[in-house]
């Protein structure tokens, strides 16, 4: 088993640490394998419910890691079969039904973030730093960057980090939507976040994800079916015969004391 990315349970949570330091966690083909493998497994294991995403060392991830592709004599067709792989892993995370949040310290570049946009919920470190860099080594967006990015920030925002040498700091990051807060502990924060979601509504938090997720890319009819779909599943089930049944009582009370 490969130790590039590592994963623990606690529970119902799954901690996907990517785990290249000496590499700013650049993904290689090993790597790479790996992610999407993870993808799969987690996303089809229904004990699974959410997942946290962090890094070993001083960066959350730098994209691919193109020295390795350069030194091992790969070609173009080869750093195409790569990005498809990982590409699987990414549409398959999003996809699914399990909430992600990401714990990111240090710096994301390039491909680094789509990876970390793979999340749904995501927490910077005061320090953390944001950037592309594609440009500067004459390559171009990959590992969803190109579509979660412009998504997450809008598409004149993610121009000017594609085409510029622009540095964002955490601040920023988190004023763009680029991240969706800034903690002094991100581990602990991101941690906080999971067991949030554990101790709530856990499949709904994973649906309204899923459907946030996916509804972006298809036909409004299309998203409105799921929707009514879906939630007359949720409907059904006993935590939402529970839940709602307390909300009910909590309200009836609220008027009988007015």
């Amino acid at each position: 088993m490969s130790d590039t990315i590592l994963l623990t349970r606690d529970g119902a949570l799954a901690r996907i640490t990517f785990n290249r330091p000496a590499f700013l966690n650049a993904m290689d083909f090993e790597m790479g394998g790996r992610w999407r493998d993870l993808a799969h497994e987690l996303t089809a294991d229904d004990s699974v419910g959410a997942i946290l995403l962090d890094a070993n060392g001083p960066a959350f991830c730098a994209g691919g890691d193109v020295v390795a592709m350069a030194g091992s004599g790969a070609g173009g067709e080869k750093i195409t079969e790569m990005a498809h792989v990982i590409h699987d892993g990414i549409r398959t995370f999003v996809q699914s039904d399990k909430p992600i949040v990401a714990a990111v310290g240090g710096a994301v570049a390039g491909g680094g973030l789509g990876l970390m946009l793979t999340a749904d919920y995501i927490v910077a470190a005061p320090g953390a730093k944001f950037v592309s860099k594609y440009a500067n080594i004459g390559l171009t967006p990959d590992l969803g960057v190109s579509t979660l990015l412009p998504a997450a920030i809008g598409q004149q925002r993610a121009l000017r980090l594609l085409l510029t040498d622009t540095t964002v700091d955490a601040e920023t990051a988190a004023d763009w939507g680029l991240v969706t807060e800034v903690a002094a502990d991100p581990g602990a924060r991101a941690l906080e976040v999971a067991q949030g979601w554990l101790g709530g509504a856990t499949a709904a938090f994973g649906q309204a994800k899923r459907l946030i997720r996916t509804g972006a890319h298809r036909a409004l009819t299309d998203n409105l079916d799921d929707e009514a779909a879906t939630i007359g599943r949720a409907f059904d089930t006993d935590d939402a015969h529970a839940r709602v049944a307390a909300f009910a009582a909590a309200s009836r009370k609220t008027k009988e004391n007015r």
